[in-house]
């Protein structure tokens, strides 16, 4: 799954590296995720938050791609329609499956599939350094969401087990 959270940047975050967006009114950065069925991390991006989701999309799948040979099929928003669904399958030869909502639902509504990377930025926002963006440069806000996903991989492998009966 592929997904943008924006976040508000703090006064040290320069001026060149932050963005507005519009549509969350939010004066900051934007990380982009990809993730597994699991819920686990496979890359990040950090932009302002004025960078469109399909033009951040192209360079992040793009990364995933050549670093997890055996992706094959990445859900997205409606946010990643366009020329983006064509660029994956052509360049990077990734189905990307767009997860609509349809027009006679109301209010909340748990999607198919797209709860996992929602589920992935509750998870960032529990850890407190996460939930605005403090870090001057983009890699190490970078490194701040994989330092957070590196704590919950290891808090779930220790955690004990049920004794199989």
């Amino acid at each position: 799954m592929i997904d943008s959270q924006s976040v508000k940047a703090d006064a040290v975050v320069g001026a060149d590296s932050r963005g507005f967006d519009g549509g969350k009114n939010i004066n900051g950065r934007k990380r982009h995720v990809v993730v597994d069925t699991l819920g686990l991390l496979l890359g990040v991006m950090v932009t302002p938050a004025d960078v469109g989701d399909s033009t951040a999309a192209q360079v992040l799948l793009a990364q995933v791609a050549d670093a997890h040979h055996r992706l094959a099929l990445v859900w997205a928003d409606g946010g990643y329609t366009g020329s983006l669904v064509e660029y994956c399958l052509t360049a990077l030869a990734l189905v990307l499956a767009i997860v609509k909502r349809s027009d006679d639902m109301r209010g909340f509504v748990v999607l198919p599939k797209r709860w996992i990377v929602e589920r992935l930025f509750a998870h960032l926002m529990r850890t407190r350094r996460l939930a605005g963006d403090y870090e001057r440069r983009t890699t190490s806000a970078e490194a701040m969401v994989y330092w957070s996903m590196i704590l919950l991989m290891t808090r779930r492998l220790a955690r004990p087990r049920p004794a199989r009966g």
